[in-house]
């Protein structure tokens, strides 16, 4: 695979304009077309006052015109993790207008971003982009309140290096498509920079659905930048598409998912492990269910009073960052995910860890998946626990009721737990709540537990 192409070179660089860049149906967007649709917004925006925009697209060509227009033309591209209008509306302090490709009812500075015809004139080198240059990404924790996250280009154009020389021989030939949105860093960063360093046409549309992948033209190689929520539902009766790669993050993919992927697929899939902060850090391609995850280059982790720290090229911060998961580290530096730190509630005066809940949960025969959460009631406050089940629980549970189904795992949890530790509020789902991240919203989960008026 060529040398990774930096952001700021992406317009500017000497390429051929019939370069195909994205396509849609039929519809294939070239690297002139790029050149024109980015040179028509770049002098727009330069006429506009306001320095940071937002981007809410569903195109993901759209999203691109847009992010290098903003940053050609001097301004801060703004990520805000979603087009929902009405948290617009809430956040519109953090942004001076937005960018899209629909016609929101936003009640601020809105500019539709849509590809015009090119003409015929030629192309004019765009102004450059600056070092300093950034992004701005904004997370929402189980609080809701947004968290700004600043990602220098530099760092952004690193990041592809890193992945470049772990993955680049395996992805040439390939077209890029996707289950994830190009709102959060992880599809910013596989969906948008990887193949735009690296020159490989990408998808403009999500893939919602496995029909959606399973209907791809089989006339090319895919890279299948997908997230254990997508995998946990794919359709293995479907005909398999060409994949020759697939990625996944944003949470922990199963191992059931793992085989499912290289039954249907014959391919196993690829994992990343990082965080918006952190960007990636680790990777693995396990063909056994217990595989450790190996750091990239230049990752170092370290412990400060109890606290995993972690430093990387991509880390700015010379102390590094702090790490919420709980990693346990082989002799040779590699290392498996046991936990999250943090998640600890107070009862009655006693310290409750959910994640221990939730681990002791997933030791009882038939339970698949498993949240604890803080559950107040009347001014009282317990802990409320949502559960998947395996055929054989649900089948036990419909055989035995509730109740006793209920009274049984209490019984089982209280060797282990404190008895303000055992779940008072018992919820069964079919599949449990997630975003697009494959991360729990834990807002969601608790209103399964409101009571009815």
């Amino acid at each position: 695979m060529d040398k990774t192409l930096p952001l700021s070179q992406w317009m500017n660089a000497p390429r051929p304009d019939d370069t195909p860049v994205a396509w849609l149906g039929d519809h294939c967007w070239t690297l002139g077309q790029l050149r024109y649709d980015v040179s028509a917004l770049t002098a727009y925006l330069q006429q506009q006052e306001g320095e940071r925009w937002a981007l809410c697209f569903d195109n993901s060509y759209l999203f691109i015109v847009a992010l290098l227009a903003a940053l050609h033309a001097g301004k801060t591209p703004v990520v805000p993790g979603h087009s929902r209008v009405s948290q617009l509306e809430e956040q519109h302090a953090l942004f001076s207008g937005v960018l899209s490709d629909q016609t929101l009812s936003f009640q601020g500075r809105l500019i539709v971003v849509n590809s015009a015809r090119r003409s015929a004139t030629g192309f004019t080198a765009l102004p450059a982009i600056d070092d300093s240059r950034f992004v701005e990404l904004f997370t929402s924790g189980s609080t809701g309140a947004p968290g700004r996250i600043i990602k220098y280009i530099t760092q952004l154009d690193r990041e592809i290096e890193l992945l470049a020389a772990r993955f680049g021989e395996r992805l040439n030939g390939c077209c890029v498509v996707a289950s994830v949105v190009p709102q959060h860093l992880y599809g910013l960063t596989f969906r948008i920079m990887l193949p735009m360093a690296l020159g490989l046409p990408l998808h403009a549309a999500m893939l919602y659905y496995a029909e959606q992948l399973a209907a791809l033209p089989h006339d090319k190689r895919y890279l299948f930048i997908s997230s254990p929520a997508f995998l946990k539902r794919l359709d293995t009766q479907l005909t398999p598409p060409p994949v020759a790669m697939l990625i996944s993050a944003g949470g922990m993919l199963a191992w059931q998912s793992v085989c499912e992927t290289w039954r249907w697929l014959a391919i196993w899939p690829d994992e990343i492990y990082g965080s918006t902060e952190t960007g990636v850090l680790a990777w693995r391609h396990r063909q056994e269910e217990d595989g450790p995850w190996l750091p990239f280059p230049g990752v170092n982790f370290s412990h400060h009073d109890d606290i995993l720290r972690v430093t990387s090229p991509l880390i700015y911060q010379p102390e590094g960052l702090p790490l919420d998961d709980i990693l346990q580290f082989d002799v040779k530096g590699q290392f498996s995910i046991i936990g999250r730190r943090g998640r600890v509630v107070k009862i009655e005066e006693k310290r409750i860890s959910l994640n221990e809940i939730e681990q002791r949960l997933l030791a009882l025969d038939g339970i698949c998946e498993a949240a604890a959460l803080p559950v107040t009631r009347g001014g009282r406050q317990g802990i409320g626990v949502l559960l998947v089940l395996d055929d054989a629980a649900r089948q036990q549970l419909k055989q035995r009721g509730h109740k006793a189904q209920e009274f049984a795992w209490r019984r089982a949890l209280l060797p282990w737990l404190e008895a303000v530790a055992i779940p008072r509020y018992w919820r069964i789902v079919d599949e449990m709540p997630v975003n697009s991240m494959n991360k729990r919203v834990y807002a969601q989960l608790q209103e399964l537990f409101h009571e009815n008026p």
